[in-house]
């Protein structure tokens, strides 16, 4: 994935109307998921400090590199504020280096939100080079053939009792999980035209909005 580092530290335009999603925007493919909204007719923001949070429904952490997504978040006090946005009913999705940043446990010393009780296994199909796509279903969100983009992906490797598998790969690897109002997946689907996953969190997401406290 690109390497956006820079952080604005305005706070970005407001949004109208409920139901915002934002997107965190510290490195890695948050440019493509705004895109993917937009075309649906979602509101969002860019999130890049704390107060970025205030009054949205949902956030999207992408994929990138987990580990400078994770120091940056530290480093701007986003960790502590994506947990208590959690906490506050706030709709959660992680692709790819987002899921393994939800994660309890990824095999390796780094920042994580704790958020999702799963353990992650990084890079499990390989190098970039190993990247591939093929369809999958998550039946029970009444998605079906969806494309998912795989590249450097994580699978998750064990799952906590309030954790559901949402979809599996063709070799059997799960590949998304959902707790409530925390969805993750090991896949890009921001970087296909098929916004079916975003309109479902999106719809996730608007059905309790976050009010700034």
């Amino acid at each position: 994935m690109n390497g956006r580092h820079r952080v604005n530290p305005s706070l970005p335009p407001a949004v109208e109307g409920e139901g915002a999603i934002g997107v965190l925007a510290l490195q890695g493919a948050f440019v493509e998921h705004l895109a993917v909204l937009a075309r649906l007719g979602v509101p969002t923001r860019e999130v890049r400090l704390p107060e970025h949070l205030d009054g949205l429904a949902g956030l999207i952490i992408p994929g990138g590199e987990s580990t400078v997504i994770g120091k940056l978040m530290v480093k701007y006090g986003l960790d502590d504020a994506i947990r208590s946005f959690a906490g506050r009913g706030g709709a959660i999705w992680g692709t790819c280096a987002g899921m393994i940043l939800l994660a309890r446990e990824v095999g390796r010393d780094q920042p994580l939100l704790g958020l999702l009780d799963i353990d992650v296994e990084r890079n499990a199909y390989g190098s970039q080079l190993a990247s591939f796509e093929e369809d999958i279903a998550l039946t029970r969100f009444g998605i079906t053939d969806l494309r998912a983009v795989f590249i450097r992906a994580p699978v998750v490797s064990r799952v906590g009792p309030s954790v559901t598998i949402e979809a599996t790969d063709g070799r059997g690897n799960i590949v998304a999980v959902s707790d409530g109002r925390l969805l993750g997946t090991s896949f890009h689907p921001e970087l296909t035209d098929d916004g079916r996953l975003h309109g479902w969190f999106a719809s996730l997401a608007r059905d309790r909005l976050v009010i700034a406290h």
